[in-house]
């Protein structure tokens, strides 16, 4: 690595997602990034422009290891940004769950993140590092059929609000971002489907619309939100033990993100009824209701 440049790891960079978007804007501000995927092979054009390329299943401890050990050669000891942004997205009714498929969210949403930040936090402290954890708006705001996976960011928040406090006596910080409708290939997955006994058999269409809900609705191109956090992640330590100048704690951006934040400043209850009416709940009541009395007739 090249002395003086700022070492960036970031997890779940393959093209098409925030994670490849960051890792750009990262290296175009003169950061040495070191990408990382499970399929390193997406990622040779990466490679190609001067980037370190390593392999990684943040759900595999043998994998962080092995990454971790090369990182470690890369930047002689020591990792100034450490980017928690590999997922997997979970849209399902919550009573149409199932368990194994609940597992996997949260082995890549929450349990990926807490080892990453355990493995990596050796590097981090030589350099007074900074952790950034990829979290969403629907942790604070009820997601119609999103409770799995607004559930996992909600787990990230709070986990990330203790972190914080944990290594403030080493001098790493730690920012959550919360990231609102932003353009990515996550919604481009295979997608989960109601089952045949789903209680929301009637509203389908609903659901239907709601898979692709954060690349229809105010969403922010992927570019223009690397550029924020990147500008954010690298004002550094500010002044003040942080007070002025430096890194948020918290980052809000995307679409709707500023509509999420402004939900933190009401009372729960508000905030459910607006997002209940935003959602339609009372014409989906509605026609769960028509349905039930039809099949009855």
């Amino acid at each position: 690595m090249s002395a003086g440049k700022t070492s960036v790891l970031i997890t779940g960079c393959s093209p098409g997602g925030i994670g490849h978007a960051l890792a750009m804007e990262f290296h175009r501000r003169g950061c040495h990034v070191i990408a990382t995927a499970r399929n390193t092979a997406a990622l040779k054009s990466m490679g190609d422009m001067g980037m370190s390329v390593v392999q990684l299943d943040v759900t595999d401890t043998a994998s962080i290891a092995a990454c971790k050990a090369e990182v470690t050669k890369i930047t002689d000891g020591k990792l100034d940004i450490l980017i928690n942004n590999a997922g997997r997205t979970h849209t399902i009714p919550a009573l149409d769950m199932e368990l194994d498929d609940v597992r996997a969210t949260y082995d890549a949403n929450v349990f990926g993140p807490m080892l990453m930040c355990q493995a990596f936090a050796g590097l981090l402290i030589p350099a007074r590092g900074l952790i950034i954890n990829i979290s969403s708006v629907s942790a604070v705001v009820p997601y119609l059929f999103g409770a799995i996976y607004s559930s996992t960011k909600g787990a990230i928040n709070v986990y990330s609000r203790a972190l914080r406090m944990e290594l403030r006596p080493f001098g790493v910080r730690v920012m959550v971002a919360m990231t609102g409708t932003v353009r990515s290939n996550i919604a481009s997955h295979s997608h989960r489907a109601l089952p045949a006994g789903s209680l929301y058999r009637p509203v389908d269409d609903v659901f239907q619309r709601r898979l692709t809900f954060s690349q229809t609705n105010a969403t922010m191109p992927t570019e223009l939100y690397a550029r924020k956090l990147v500008a954010a992640a690298l004002k550094g330590e500010g002044w003040f033990g942080g007070l002025v100048g430096g890194s948020p704690d918290w980052f809000w951006a995307g679409g709707m993100a500023l509509t999420g934040w402004m939900a933190t400043l009401v009372p729960s209850w508000l905030s459910e009824r607006l997002v209940a009416r935003f959602f339609g709940i009372g014409r989906m009541a509605r026609r769960i209701r028509e349905a039930a009395r039809t099949k009855k007739d």
